[in-house]
C-alpha cells in the first residue's frame, strides 16, 4: 500500500464517510475502474476492493437503470438481496411512502446518507409497516431518482460508532453525479401484463461548468402511474347486488397499487474550487407527488358505529331530536338482517320520517375511502472542505458543512363520511398534516500522522455533529375530526377510516443532540489493518450514548485475506414516534376495527401500559474472507446483531366498556367509540444472524464482453424476549419469518459493438404470508408461502452514438404471488397476500429511448 495520502483521495474520504467494498451489480466499468472511485467503510484513503475491512455492495447508476420500475426502492431490491420493500396496497400513510429492510431490521435501522451526509426521515411513519416495519420512521429514498446517480453504496454492518443513530443494520450512501459536460435525456413507458399500471417516466441529466473551476450537474425525473388492481369481488357485496341493491360498485373495492400523479423530482450537486487546495460543494432536492390509493369496503348493513352498532342485526339510525333538543327518542328499529334493507318497509318509513336518518341515505351501497396525500419533500447541503496550511490544524483536511431536509405530507381522504355530523356530513376531507424537518451542522478532520513502527502513516479522523429535529402536526378541517351532535347515539366520530388530526393533537415537538467522535486506522504490518471508531451523543430528551467500533484485515497473500468487526450502536426513538396521534381501520383476528394511535405517555396510551421511549441498542458481530484472482472476485461474510429494546407500535389492545369512566376522568373523549389503542413502546429484544455471499466474474463470449453476478443473503432474525401484555404471538411470528431467510439474485451481462442485455434471476425462499397489519395466528388467513423465482430480462440496440432503444420485462414469466384463501375475499376483497417479497402485480413489460449527449 501506499505510504503517501492524496489531498483529493482524503477529500473523497471525509465527503463519503463510508468505506470500500466488492461491487456485484456494475456493466461498464472494470473492477479495477470500480477500485478508483469507491471510498467506503473508514475515513482514511482509499483501498482496493480487496483491502476492505467491511462489506459494501456498489450499485452503479446505470445498473439502477436497468429494471422496469422507475422507483429507486424496487430497483435496489433487485441488486442488493439484503435489501427488501413490500408494496402497502391498504396501510393509510404506508400506502404514500413504502418501509425498507436491510438485513431484517426496520427501515429506520438503516442510516441514509446523501453525498456522504444524513438524509432527512419521511413524515410519514408505516403504522402498518408488514410486521418488522410496524412504527418505522425511515427517510423517503423513493424521491431520489436513478438518472441523477453515480452510484449507490451499501454497506453492510454496524456503524453507529462512526455514524451515529440508525446506523445498526448498515449504511446506504447514494453518490450524485458531478460531471461538468454531457448528460441523457429518456423516456419509459410500460405497463402490467394485465393491462393496468400503466407508468410513463421522463428523465434528464445535464453537466455543465461552472465557472472556470467547477462544475454544475443537474437531474430531473418526470412519472405519472395508473393505479393497478388485483381485487376480487366481496361476496357480501355481491349478495347486496343480487338482492337488489343497484349503487354496488363492482368490485366494491380497489386492492391494489395507488395512483401516482405529477410526481416530480429535482436535483441538483454544484461543486466549485476556490483554490488554495479548497473547495465549495452544495447539493438539494425539491420533488413532489400526489397518490391515491383505497380502503376497505364498508358494508351498509353491518359496518360498525356507521351502518350498526349490534353487529348487523339492527340498523344504527339517528334521532335529530333527541341529538338536538334532548327529547325522547321516537325512531322505530330498521332490522338490518336481510338480503336488503333498503327494500324493507322499515326502512322505507324511517327516511319518510324528517326526524330519523340513516348513512344508508348518503351511500346506500355502502362506500369505500380513497385516501391519498400530497408529499413534498425538499432538501439542501452546502459545505466547504480542504486542506488547512497554517494555525494549530495545519496538514489537516477539513470538511465543514450545514444541512436542512423537510418532508411535509398533507393527507386526504375521499368518498367517505363523518357519521357523527348525520346526513350534514361531507364527504371529502382534509385530514391535516406532517411535517418532519432535520437541521444538520458537521465539522470533519482527517490527518495521517507518520508513526515510528507502523507500516503506513496512522490515519486520524474527528469530527463534531449537531442536529435539530421536529415533528410538526397541523390539524384537518373542522369537519375531518368533529364530534358531531349523534356521537352521542353510537355514530363514528371524524373522517371514518383516517380520522383528521384535531386540535388537541397539533403542534411542533423538537429534540437536539451533540455529538464527537474520534476513528483512527493504520496497518501495523504490510498486511494486517486495524482500525477503531468511538462516538458519544447526547440527546436533549433521554440523555447521551456512547458507542465502539472495531475493524481489522489481514491479507494471508495476493488472492487471500480475512476481515472481520465488532461494534455496539444505536437507535434513537425519533420525535415522530414519540408524539404521533392517528386514527385509522385496522385488520384484527380477520375483523375491521378503528384502532386509534396515541403517545406512549397519553392518558389512554399510559393507562394500558404506554411508557416514555428509550433508544435501541445494539451489538455486531462480522467476520468474513475475500478472494481475488484475475476476473473472479468472491466475499463471504457472517454477521450477527442483537437489538434490545427495539421500538415498533404496539399490537391493538382493545379497550374495554369497564374502563370506560375511568377513562373519561383521565381526560379520554368518547372511550366507546375507540375499539382498540396502539401506542409506540420498547416491546422486545432480537438476535439476527445471517451470510452474505457475492461473486464477480468476467470473461470473453460469444464474441463480447460477459459478465456474471451471483448475490445470496441467509438472514434469521430471533425473538429472544417481548412483552405479552403489547406485543402478540402472532406479531412475534411476523418478525421472524415474515420475510424469506433466503434471497438470492444471479445476473448475467453481455455486451457487444451494437447490442447488449442482461438476464437477471430472482430468488426468494419460503416466509410467513399474511395481510395488512393482522397478526393472529389461529383462525385468520395466513400461511407458510412457497419459494418462488422471477425473472428480469433487458435487450438494449445502440442505433448510433446519442441514441439508445431498450425493451425489458420484470417478472418476464409471470411468476403469481402467494394467493388469499377464498374464505378471505368476504373481508379483503383480495386476491394475494399484501406481505409477499416480490410485486403481487405480476410481470411488467417497458420500453424505453436515451439520448445521450
Amino acid at each position: 500500500m501506499s505510504t503517501k495520502f492524496r489531498a483529493g483521495a482524503l477529500a473523497l474520504a471525509v465527503g463519503s464517510a463510508l468505506g470500500t467494498a466488492p461491487a456485484f451489480a456494475f456493466e461498464d466499468a472494470s473492477l479495477e475502474e470500480v477500485e478508483k472511485i469507491v471510498v467506503v467503510g473508514s475515513r482514511a484513503a482509499p483501498r482496493s476492493i480487496a483491502d476492505s475491512a467491511v462489506p459494501v455492495d456498489i450499485v452503479g447508476g446505470d445498473e439502477l437503470g436497468k429494471s422496469g420500475s422507475s422507483d429507486m426502492l424496487d430497483q435496489l431490491v433487485s441488486t442488493v438481496p439484503s435489501f427488501n420493500v413490500r408494496a402497502q396496497p391498504i396501510s393509510d400513510a404506508a400506502t404514500l411512502i413504502r418501509p425498507v429492510n436491510l438485513r431484517g431490521l426496520s427501515s429506520d435501522s438503516t442510516l441514509i446518507l446523501l453525498n456522504g451526509k444524513r438524509r432527512h426521515r419521511a413524515s410519514v411513519i408505516a403504522f402498518q409497516g408488514g410486521g418488522v416495519n410496524d412504527g418505522a420512521q425511515g427517510p423517503d429514498i423513493s424521491v431520489i431518482p436513478s438518472v441523477a446517480l453515480k452510484q449507490v453504496e451499501v454497506l453492510r454492518d454496524g456503524a453507529a460508532a462512526q455514524y451515529g443513530s440508525d446506523a445498526i443494520a448498515g449504511v446506504m450512501n447514494f453518490v450524485l453525479k458531478d460531471e461538468a459536460d454531457g448528460g441523457s435525456l429518456s423516456v419509459k413507458h410500460g405497463e402490467f401484463y394485465e393491462g393496468d399500471g400503466t407508468t410513463t417516466t421522463v428523465d434528464g441529466n445535464i453537466g455543465m461548468p461552472f465557472t472556470d473551476d467547477g462544475s454544475l450537474n443537474l437531474s430531473f425525473q418526470y412519472k405519472q402511474a395508473d393505479a393497478t388492481s388485483r381485487s376480487v369481488q366481496r361476496p357480501d357485496a355481491q349478495a347486496l347486488f343480487e338482492a337488489g341493491n343497484t349503487s354496488i360498485q363492482d368490485p366494491a373495492q380497489i386492492w391494489g397499487n395507488p395512483e401516482i400523479d405529477d410526481d416530480i423530482t429535482l436535483f441538483g450537486n454544484i461543486k466549485l474550487d476556490l483554490g488554495d487546495d479548497k473547495e465549495f460543494y452544495t447539493f438539494g432536492n425539491y420533488s413532489e407527488r400526489d397518490v391515491t390509493g383505497g380502503f376497505y369496503y364498508r358494508n351498509p348493513h353491518n359496518r360498525g358505529n356507521v351502518y350498526s352498532i349490534d353487529g348487523g342485526e339492527t340498523l344504527l339510525v339517528g334521532d335529530v331530536a333527541q341529538a338536538t333538543e334532548g327529547a325522547e327518542r321516537t325512531c322505530a328499529v330498521v332490522p338490518a338482517n336481510v338480503p336488503n334493507v333498503l327494500d324493507t318497509q322499515a326502512y322505507q318509513d324511517m327516511v319518510a320520517d324528517p326526524n330519523c336518518f340513516s348513512m344508508n341515505q348518503i351511500f346506500p351501497g355502502g362506500y369505500t375511502p380513497q385516501f391519498g396525500g400530497n408529499i413534498t419533500d425538499t432538501s439542501l447541503t452546502m459545505g466547504v472542505k480542504g486542506d488547512i496550511k497554517s494555525g494549530i490544524l495545519a496538514d489537516w483536511y477539513f470538511d465543514l458543512s450545514g444541512s436542512v431536509g423537510r418532508n411535509e405530507s398533507e393527507f386526504f381522504l375521499k368518498n367517505t363520511l363523518n357519521p357523527s355530523l348525520g346526513l350534514d356530513t361531507p364527504t371529502d376531507f382534509e385530514t391535516g398534516k406532517y411535517i418532519q424537518l432535520e437541521k444538520t451542522f458537521n465539522f470533519d478532520l482527517v490527518k495521517a500522522v507518520e508513526v515510528d513502527g507502523l507500516d503506513e502513516p496512522l490515519n486520524v479522523a474527528t469530527g463534531v455533529e449537531f442536529r435539530e429535529e421536529s415533528f410538526e402536526i397541523i390539524a384537518g378541517e373542522e369537519a375531518s375530526w368533529k364530534a358531531g351532535d349523534y356521537a352521542d347515539q353510537g355514530f363514528n366520530i371524524g373522517s371514518h377510516g383516517f380520522k383528521g388530526f384535531g386540535p388537541e393533537t397539533q403542534g411542533r415537538n423538537d429534540r437536539r443532540n451533540w455529538a464527537a467522535y474520534v476513528d483512527v486506522e493504520a496497518y501495523l504490518t504490510e498486511d494486517f489493518m486495524l482500525g477503531a471508531a468511538l462516538r458519544w451523543e447526547d440527546f436533549n430528551t433521554f440523555g447521551d450514548t456512547t458507542n465502539y467500533k472495531l475493524t481489522a484485515q489481514y491479507s494471508i497473500n495476493d488472492e487471500w485475506s480475512v476481515r472481520g468487526s465488532t461494534s455496539t450502536g444505536f437507535r434513537a426513538p425519533t420525535v415522530g414516534q414519540a408524539n404521533v396521534v392517528n386514527t385509522a381501520t385496522s385488520l384484527v383476528n380477520g375483523e375491521l376495527i378503528q384502532s386509534f394511535l396515541a403517545p406512549p405517555t397519553d392518558p389512554l396510551s399510559a393507562f394500558y401500559g404506554g411508557q416514555e421511549l428509550e433508544p435501541e441498542e445494539s451489538e455486531s458481530y462480522a467476520a468474513g474472507i475475500v478472494y481475488s484472482s484475475g476476473d473472479f472476485f468472491l466475499t463471504i461474510d457472517a454477521y450477527s446483531i442483537e437489538v434490545t429494546d427495539r421500538i415498533a407500535q404496539s399490537s391493538q389492545i382493545s379497550v374495554n366498556p369497564e374502563d370506560y369512566d375511568e377513562l373519561r376522568d383521565l381526560g379520554v373523549q368518547n372511550p366507546e367509540l375507540i375499539s382498540a389503542v396502539t401506542y409506540f413502546a420498547n416491546d422486545f429484544d432480537t438476535t439476527t444472524t445471517g451470510v452474505d455471499i457475492v461473486a464477480n466474474y468476467s470473461m470473453q463470449l460469444m464474441g463480447g464482453d460477459t459478465q456474471f453476478a451471483l448475490a445470496y443473503n441467509f438472514n434469521d432474525t430471533e425473538v429472544d424476549k417481548f412483552n405479552p401484555e403489547t406485543t402478540s404471538e402472532g406479531k412475534v411470528k411476523r418478525l421472524e419469518d415474515g420475510m424469506p431467510d433466503h434471497r438470492a439474485t444471479f445476473t448475467v451481462n453481455q455486451s457487444w459493438e451494437e447490442f447488449s442485455g442482461f438476464v437477471r434471476m430472482n430468488y426468494f425462499g419460503e416466509y410467513f404470508a399474511v395481510h395488512a397489519d393482522d397478526d393472529c395466528l389461529d383462525g385468520c388467513w395466513n400461511e407458510t408461502a412457497d419459494a418462488a423465482v422471477t425473472i428480469d430480462a433487458e435487450v438494449s440496440y445502440f442505433i448510433n452514438d446519442m441514441f439508445t432503444l431498450s425493451v425489458g420485462a420484470n417478472n418476464i414469466f409471470d411468476e403469481e404471488a402467494q394467493k388469499l384463501p377464498s374464505e378471505s375475499y368476504g373481508v379483503l376483497g383480495a386476491k394475494y397476500y399484501e406481505s409477499g417479497p416480490f410485486d403481487y402485480n405480476g410481470g411488467f413489460y417497458y420500453a424505453k429511448l436515451t439520448y445521450n449527449f
